[in-house]
């Protein structure tokens, strides 16, 4: 589009119409660590919010607050809604918050963590209650043999130990 056609006061509010984050539609189940995260997130966007307003002249600054609200709204309809989930540390199959060490057909182990979806992070080991790993996990017991279905082919993994934190 030709500049003649854009008012200036469109171009220093360009990208300060952002889309919002999609919300899960599934229940949202939180370990104690995870409402902690989301908290702590909430409230370092709410300070960075702040210095923000700061600097209404600044165009590049109302862009970054757009961006920062988005991300507020999200992560307060995430707290509104979530389900704190403390598991039952004696239950003999895996649950929602289980540390679930694997073995699979090639005998290299693995530990995962069964959290949120906000919490989930494959660095750290930690998948969401929704992924399919998760859902292939829970429910069983040490000694089941479970099948992981992925993109890569199937694995079959075998449940080692599970630990509750």
């Amino acid at each position: 589009m030709s500049r003649g056609f854009v008012k200036e006061d469109d171009l220093e509010l360009a990208g300060t119409d952002v889309p919002e984050r999609p919300v899960s539609a599934q229940p949202n189940y939180v370990t104690v660590n995870g409402y902690a995260q989301l908290q702590q997130q909430a409230e370092t966007l709410e300070a960075t919010r702040l210095q923000l307003k700061i600097n209404k002249e600044d165009a590049s600054a109302l862009q970054k607050l757009a961006v920062v609200e988005r991300d507020l709204r999200y992560l307060t309809a995430r707290l509104e809604n979530a389900i704190l989930t403390t598991p039952n540390k004696d239950a003999p199959q895996v649950l929602f918050g289980a540390t679930v060490e694997v073995e699979d057909e090639e005998g290299k182990q693995q530990q995962f963590t069964i959290v949120g979806e906000d919490e989930a992070d494959i660095h750290l080991n930690k998948v969401s209650w929704v992924s399919p790993l998760a859902k292939a996990l829970i429910g069983n017991k040490v000694g089941d043999v479970v099948t992981w279905p992925r993109p890569a082919g199937n694995t079959t993994l075998e449940i080692i130990s599970i630990q509750y934190h």
